[in-house]
This record gives C-alpha cells, sequence and structure tokens, in this order.
C-alpha cells in the first residue's frame, strides 16, 4: 500500500498533501466525537494498541513488493471492529510515519498519498458498517460475510487509492504494474476476513470480563 518513491514528480505530490491533511482533519473529528463520549485518556489507550499493532502489522507481518506498490496485511478492519474508527485511524496514521522515520525515510515525501490511501477506505468502511449491521448487533456476532463485505471494502478502497497515486503520476502506462499490485492484494482480501472472526471469536471470551477502556463498546454490546 506504499507508493514507491518516483511514483509521483514533485509537482504532482502537491495533491497528496491536501487530501493527507484532509484524511487527517476527518481522522481529527472522529478522534474528538469519541473523546467527547469516552474520555481522552481511552482514546489514547486504544490508539496506543492500535498504533503498537499497526507498527507491526506493517513491519513484522510478510510483505512484498508487486508492480507499484508493496502487499501488506494492514488489518484495517480488525482494527476497526476491536477498537473503534478513531483509535483505527490513529493507529494506521502514526505506525505509518514511525514506519517512515525508522526503517523507510524514503517514505516520507510520500507520507501524505499513503495516509489517504490507509485512512480514506477506513472512513468509507466505518459508513458501510452502519448499513450492513443491525443496529442491535454486537460486532463479536458478525457474521464471515459480514466481515467480509468490510474487509474487502477497505482493502478496495487501498487498491483504488493505490491505483489513483499510480495512474496520476506516471500515466496508463502503468495500468499493467496497478493490475499486478490489485490481483496480489486478493490474497488479502481472503485473509482478512479470517482474523477479523478469529479476534472476534477470542473477545466472546472477555464478553464478561472487566475489559471497559480497551475495546470499543460496539464489540460486545449492541
Amino acid at each position: 500500500m506504499h507508493i514507491e518513491p518516483g511514483i509521483m514528480d514533485a509537482a504532482k505530490i502537491t495533491l497528496s498533501y491536501g487530501t493527507g491533511a484532509a484524511a487527517a482533519g476527518y481522522a481529527a473529528k472522529t478522534a474528538w466525537d469519541m473523546v467527547k463520549t469516552s474520555g481522552i485518556a481511552t482514546l489514547a489507550l486504544r490508539s496506543g494498541i492500535a498504533t503498537a499493532g499497526a507498527f507491526v502489522f506493517f513491519q513484522v507481518l510478510p510483505h512484498f513488493s508487486v508492480g507499484v506498490s508493496e502487499v501488506h496485511f494492514i488489518l484495517g478492519s480488525t482494527l476497526f471492529l476491536m477498537l473503534g474508527a478513531a483509535p483505527a485511524a490513529i493507529g494506521l496514521a502514526l505506525a505509518l510515519l514511525a514506519q517512515g522515520m525508522l526503517f523507510a525515510p524514503t517514505d516520507l515525501p510520500q507520507y501524505g498519498a499513503n495516509l489517504t490511501t490507509l485512512l480514506v477506505p477506513l472512513f468509507a468502511m466505518m459508513a458501510l458498517a452502519k448499513t450492513i449491521i443491525a443496529p442491535k448487533t454486537a460486532y463479536v456476532d458478525l457474521t464471515y460475510g459480514q466481515t467480509l463485505k468490510l474487509s474487502t471494502a477497505y482493502q478496495g478502497g487501498v487498491v483504488a487509492w493505490v491505483a489513483f497515486w499510480a495512474i496520476y503520476g506516471q500515466g496508463f502506462g502503468a495500468a499493467s504494474s496497478v493490475m499486478a499490485f490489485g490481483s496480489a492484494y486478493m490474497l488479502v482480501v481472503l485473509i482478512e476476513p479470517l482474523v477479523d472472526l478469529a479476534c472476534l471469536a477470542a473477545a466472546k471470551s472477555l464478553r464478561d470480563a472487566k475489559a471497559a477502556g480497551i475495546f470499543t463498546p460496539r464489540l460486545f454490546n449492541a
């Protein structure tokens, strides 16, 4: 999901600063909404967990270069279901920044593009969740079909943004590389719903435990 250095020149990369800022702004609004209902300490706790998790997903889990980008197990839907939208957004943003600063400084100029690629699909998935999950359904009771829809929406959004940045930067000559990347990402689409279900199944055992503050309330309560 990283946009490789050189895909966009200095003139074209300016657009990514605007889209990245817009995505960060919406993430800030989502975080503020959570602060008003759950408090800043809860937001900080869940965001810290999300950041650590996302950093492991990016840096430790298997990842490989395909076409114009890299295939990663981002597990954005998992972070969303377990921790909520705001912590997931903050975690993805901070983990991406930490990875760039510590391991891949050449990725930092593309931070706006990569941030957009990660966060905009997250917010789209959040909107989709409101339409496919009944108000009285806790996340631990989701079906494979529902988790597949959420994961597919998120990963599809990631692929769409990678395609946009690649074609915007290099023209339609990059189409074959984009298709190779999108095809490789089908593996992620198949695996991530299973990870979601495994995490939700594990969470069921904590339904009666005192885990307040660690997980999003919707995980256990409709």
